[in-house]
């Protein structure tokens, strides 16, 4: 297998030590809610994942069996989505993490991360093979039973509050606000109303602001094309506190200067 893709903005400061990891948890978890973990090789694995160190990070979660699982599969999917830059090994890597996800939740029926994660890996990859494409295959009503099953669990959840407004998004962009809402339950005002709880619940978040400004344009059009900037212009501005936050502010730099 292919070396992967080194993350481009290795940076101390996202380099954590098992105490000082636990010591930032909170802040560095507030859009997934991932519990602490207790064993010390999922906390290696964690501590990979936040320097950015995604490859590792995997293998160290894996390693770890199903305590480790959740940090692997998001390294894998923040790997795939930010770095990788084959279309065919992202897509392989998201149906594995998928399928990861699937035993998990069967395993471990009340552990939220599995669903988002599950939600989050067949989002990215309907997105990789096209939205209308993904929808004939019914990967929509999956994406959108994972986000809410993960709700459920974990209403603080606001990394599955941000997908399940894109969700929204996606598809009334997609398929148009009446098939959208027939077929698939997407409305415009709770894809808002999603992306507004995100970014109350974890208010530092570059990604909560893009997805929002993105979502914004899809859902009410050009006439809200101000306040995305400004939401864009925030992001660029957020202070990082890992690699994958990294990764989101410069995605907004690199957007503003588009």
């Amino acid at each position: 297998m292919a070396k992967w893709t080194a993350f481009p903005y290795a940076d101390k400061a996202y380099a954590y030590t098992a105490a000082t990891l636990k010591k930032n948890w909170d802040r560095l978890h507030r859009g997934d809610c991932e519990p602490f973990p207790k064993e010390a090789k999922v906390q290696d694995a964690w501590i990979a994942y936040h320097a950015g160190e995604f490859e590792t990070a995997a293998e160290l979660g894996l390693k770890a069996g199903t305590p480790g699982y959740n940090a692997a599969d998001k390294a894998i999917c923040i790997y795939a989505n930010y770095l990788e830059k084959s279309a065919a090994k992202k897509l392989k890597l998201y149906e594995e993490v998928a399928a990861r996800c699937e035993a998990l939740q069967k395993k471990e029926p009340g552990n939220f991360n599995a669903y988002y994660l599950h939600a989050y890996a067949l989002g990215r990859y309907s997105q990789g093979i096209s939205i209308v494409k993904a929808l004939s295959q019914g990967l929509g009503g999956k994406v959108k039973s994972s986000l809410e099953q993960a709700l459920k669990l974990e209403p603080r959840h606001a990394d599955a509050h941000i997908a399940l407004g894109t969700y929204h998004a996606e598809i009334i962009d997609k398929v148009g606000g009446l098939i959208g809402s027939m077929t698939y339950g997407a409305k415009s005002e709770t894809g808002i109303a999603h992306f507004a709880k995100a970014l109350k619940l974890n208010p530092d978040s570059a990604i909560a602001r893009i997805e929002y400004a993105n979502g914004m344009i899809m859902l009410l059009g050009q006439a809200k094309m101000k306040d995305a900037e400004k939401l864009y212009q925030e992001a660029a501005k957020c202070k990082p506190a890992d690699a994958m936050e990294r990764l989101d502010v410069e995605l907004a730099k690199s957007e503003l200067e588009d």
